[in-house]
């Protein structure tokens, strides 16, 4: 299919591409990397009447650390960020998703600010920022605000984003020598929408944890914090962790597989990801 007849704007700053989003109240759509935004148009999903280019707008990629956080430009390829040393240092659970996220051309277009503004509930960096405890910067007419992503994630493909609204920044706190991160997850294939996906980061506290954070993907609306099982995980008891995701999660029935099945997919990954937490930083 073709997508509906629009016009296109290329912005020259944040503050043009939230006068263009103003004239048209709800009626454009930023264009990032369009990996996933040009597939829901061409398939007359979303028919904007005007696509605003955020591509020719200075400042919004690139990556930095300062002060205990690393701060990720919104407009920060997913390749660029796969390669970063920065990333891999302070941000690993980011490099762990990463190889994750569709194939090396999708990863060399899309954007980290366009998935996490998607919101897409089976992919991995929305449930990334959501481990990590992730603080969001955002844009809009008047001036930024700070959300954290346990409040960014509102419903299917609904965030805290305004209709005039832009993601500008991901702020991450940066990991330190006690930092634990695990992620994995099922997908048919390589490259393809996870099934299930868990991210997860926690502090080491002795031989144990703290301050567990287990963030599941594809098994609802919106990334989803699993607060019993991290309770259960900080106390040491894997099977009481894997049995509390009974309460945790309710995943629907979907074309990949039956709710039953990725509750059971769902344990299965905690398992994993427990001895990702429970080694050694490398």
């Amino acid at each position: 299919m073709k997508p509906a007849p629009f016009a296109y704007a290329r912005a020259k700053s944040v503050e043009h591409a939230i006068e263009l989003l103003a004239r048209l109240d709800g009626e454009a759509r930023l264009l990032a990397g369009g990996q996933s935004l040009i597939a829901t148009l061409n398939m007359r999903l979303s028919a904007p009447k005007l696509l605003i280019d955020l591509n020719g707008v200075d400042g919004l990629s690139g990556i930095t650390v300062n002060n205990g956080m690393i701060e990720i430009g919104a407009l920060t390829r997913h390749a660029e960020a796969e390669r970063s040393a920065d990333i891999a240092r302070h941000a690993p659970l980011i490099a762990l998703a990463m190889p994750h996220i569709g194939h090396a051309a999708i990863r060399n277009r899309g954007t980290l600010g366009g998935s996490i503004s998607f919101a897409d509930p089976a992919a991995e960096l929305p449930a990334c920022v959501l481990a990590l405890g992730a603080e969001l910067e955002i844009t809009g007419q008047g001036g930024k605000r700070k959300v954290a992503a346990d409040d960014f994630f509102k419903a299917l493909f609904e965030t805290a984003l305004g209709p005039q609204d832009v993601l500008t920044a991901i702020r991450l706190p940066a990991a330190t020598t006690d930092t634990r991160v695990g992620f994995a997850e099922f997908a048919r294939r390589h490259g393809d929408y996870a099934m299930v996906g868990l991210a997860a980061s926690a502090k080491a506290k002795g031989k144990g944890l703290s301050d567990v954070k287990l963030a599941y993907f594809g098994v609802g609306n919106t990334p989803v914090r699993a607060k019993k099982a991290e309770a259960a995980l900080a106390n040491g008891d894997i099977d009481a962790a894997t049995t509390a995701l009974t309460a945790d999660l309710d995943p629907p029935d979907d074309v990949q597989a039956t709710g039953a099945t990725k509750k059971h997919l769902a344990g299965v990954l905690l398992r994993r990801v427990a001895k990702q937490l429970m080694g050694a930083r490398t």
